[in-house]
């Protein structure tokens, strides 16, 4: 990273603008050219590692590039705003940046886990999941992040 005075390192840290993120973007191996797909998503740490969880359709385009390579890099930011310094414009920001595999999840289980994990991301803690008609019909992705990375142009205190 060039801008060493902006990297995040501490996973907590980086883990946390990812929770506050309210769209992650995935980026695909697409035929032609590169495919990147925004999705509403939910993360928790497992094993040290930050694991993304999405749903979407059973088919479709992401899903079958998805099939011919699992892997994938999902960036995720948060705009603060843009103001005028000393040296010209900035952007105040937090984001990350990670790279993975991507798996479709299969146990019924997992998959209301993981879309607990998803709505409770977007503040629906008490959904009723298993009697969700949607359930049956749903495909549930997981990404385990295998490396990550953080960022942030934080606006500077007032009187600074």
């Amino acid at each position: 990273m060039r801008r060493k005075d902006r990297e995040v390192t501490d996973m907590r840290e980086i883990f946390g603008i990812l929770s506050r993120c309210d769209t992650v973007r995935i980026g695909i191996r697409g035929r032609e050219y590169p495919y990147v797909v925004p999705v509403s998503f939910g993360a928790e740490m497992a094993d040290g590692h930050p694991v993304v969880y999405f749903h979407c359709a059973r088919e479709g385009l992401k899903l079958d590039l998805l099939a011919a390579d699992p892997r994938v890099c999902v960036e995720g930011d948060i705009f603060i705003r843009t103001e005028t310094t000393d040296h010209g414009i900035t952007t105040r920001y937090e984001s990350v940046i990670g790279q993975g595999d991507f798996e479709i999840l299969t146990d019924h289980e997992e998959i209301v886990r993981a879309l607990r994990v998803l709505t409770e991301h977007y503040g629906y803690m008490n959904y009723p999941l298993t009697s969700c008609r949607a359930l049956d019909f749903v495909c549930v992705g997981k990404i385990v992040l295998k490396e990550i990375t953080g960022k942030r142009n934080l606006p500077l205190p007032a009187g600074e």
